[in-house]
């Protein structure tokens, strides 16, 4: 199965504990795409609703 359909084997992969970039500047790139990609995860699971008015 696909890392991006199956949310639970991206974000083990995501949330590996460790940053794998020695550079401060990459390290916080790499934190900034992994923040960015938890939010597309739960994005994906929240229902989009519409207001009836």
């Amino acid at each position: 199965m696909s890392p991006i359909r199956d949310g639970n084997v991206s974000s083990q992969k995501l949330l590996r504990g460790t940053l794998s970039l020695r550079d401060h500047n990459a390290q916080v790139s790499e934190t900034h795409a992994v923040i960015k990609a938890l939010n597309k995860l739960t994005g994906l699971g929240m229902p989009k609703t519409k207001a009836i008015v």
